[in-house]
């Protein structure tokens, strides 16, 4: 069979909004994928759904595809993104009217993958014995129910190809994994079998290598990062996938970036924990089979891929409430900076002990004498220009934090000298979202598929 083009044109929300656009319209692609979710993004989106029930997405996903929908319409490009956040159904409302005001009303099928929302359901999974315990301290999740802000099962490829059996074009998930929405369409165009582990293995370490962006076509790369070209018009990355599990990444011709095989190396390390058990719900990718090959500049070629079967169960992102924080600064000039920058901070510290308050962390950094790494780097050697004191306090009294706040900015007046700037005047107090990482059985659980035209 030919091979399909899947590319991926945002790493998180709040990457280029240009990407997009430059990937439906700088060169040929069958599939334009979008990775907007992260643990802290689903607990964001939640908060704005419960201000509204009309939010809970990422409105940015919006504004893209009234750019890029009539192209891709024109070129049949489809579009997978997990832009629905905790709320799908109003995202994909939201696309069918830019749709319909495009003129595009009845052209274009819009596929909504949901069901791995299952706040409304934790009391009952519960009581069923499905105690959601903390993976990495065992706690049971009743210990922190009163506290839960958001829980959402990580889907997998399968209900992306349904959605794309049934002619959708633009499909919208919740929480599903990153890797699932190039799988998805690997899934689909090849008709791979739900236990062909090599070949699932293969789509999983693709979209792995693709979902961070520019990161893998040059972006955040330490190799040789200097002599990387044309980095403010970087192409972002286009896998070149074949049916046999085999696959080359590359990006459009012309574009700035670099795609080689020591940058996908730097992108394989990403997040990976064991490497010969990478754990997804389609299936267990083996990394230590992976072959790169430098088939041409800018394509890098991959095969060898080995996996194994899927586990029995969704990993789930839940989100909680852990109290309250505030990080402020202070700057301070040349001469003797650092020292100036310490002797606050133990003012600071001997203030607030006096005051009676307790705190479950404070810490403090040194920005430009070592803050990166710490003891390891040492005393700075030379009398720096300039020093950045940040200091970042929590509790879960709201209090403290708040008189916190306000002992921070008086040392411009009473504490050393040539203090140089207050960041943005006296910091916020921000309630702390944790992140709860569990599992749960998939049987206790299925996706739900829509799709319907504009």
């Amino acid at each position: 069979m030919k091979p399909i083009r899947i590319a991926n044109g945002q790493g998180f929300w709040g990457d280029s909004l240009e990407a997009p656009v430059q990937l439906v319209e700088r060169g040929p692609i069958d599939y334009l994928t979008l990775d907007y979710l992260a643990e802290i993004t689903m607990s964001i989106m939640q908060k704005q759904r419960a201000r509204d029930p009309r939010f809970g997405y990422a409105h940015d996903f919006i504004g893209v595809m009234a750019r890029i929908l009539p192209t891709c319409v024109e070129k049949n490009i489809k579009v997978v993104a997990n832009a629905g956040g905790v709320n799908p159904q109003a995202c994909g409302a939201a696309v069918a009217e830019v749709a319909r005001k495009l003129g595009l009303a009845g052209k274009v099928k819009i596929g909504i993958v949901a069901g791995d929302d299952i706040m409304a359901r934790l009391d009952e999974l519960i009581a069923q014995g499905i105690a959601l315990e903390n993976m990495d301290t065992g706690n049971p999740l009743a210990s922190i129910r009163d506290r839960v802000q958001s829980a959402n099962v990580y889907f997998g490829a399968a209900p992306i190809a349904e959605a794309l059996k049934q002619d959708a074009q633009v499909i919208i998930t919740g929480r599903c994994t990153d890797t699932g929405l190039t799988l998805g369409p690997m899934i689909h165009e090849f008709g791979w079998a739900g236990d062909d582990w090599n070949r699932l293995a293969a789509g999983t370490i693709a979209g792995h290598i693709i979902e961070c962006g520019a990161q893998c076509t040059g972006g955040n790369c330490q190799v040789d990062w200097k002599s990387i070209p044309e980095l403010w018009d970087i192409g972002y990355p286009i896998v070149e996938a074949f049916d046999d599990g085999t696959f080359s990444v590359n990006k459009h011709a012309g574009t700035g970036g670099r795609v080689t095989v020591a940058g996908i190396k730097e992108q394989l390390m990403y997040e990976m924990g064991e490497p010969e058990r990478y754990i997804t719900p389609d299936c267990v990718a083996d990394f230590t089979t992976v072959r790169l090959e430098q088939a041409a500049p800018d394509v890098v070629r991959v095969s060898g891929i080995e996996g194994g079967p899927a586990t029995d169960f969704y990993k789930v992102s839940i989100s909680y409430s852990a109290g309250y924080k505030a990080v402020g600064s202070l700057i301070y000039s040349w001469p003797e900076a650092y020292d100036k920058a310490k002797a606050a901070d133990g003012i600071l510290r001997r203030r607030l002990d006096a005051l009676g308050l307790k705190f479950d962390e404070i810490r403090s950094e040194f920005v430009g004498a070592g803050a990166l790494h710490g003891e390891l780097a040492g005393a700075p050697s030379a009398d720096l220009p300039e020093v950045l004191l940040r200091v970042g306090v929590r509790s879960e009294n709201r209090a403290a934090i708040e008189r916190f706040v306000k002992e921070l900015a008086p040392l411009g007046l009473n504490g050393p000298p040539t203090v140089c700037g207050l960041g943005s005047g006296r910091p916020k107090v921000e309630e702390i979202v944790a992140y709860w990482p569990a599992l749960m059985p998939k049987r206790a659980v299925s996706p739900q598929v829509e799709v319907f035209t504009a």
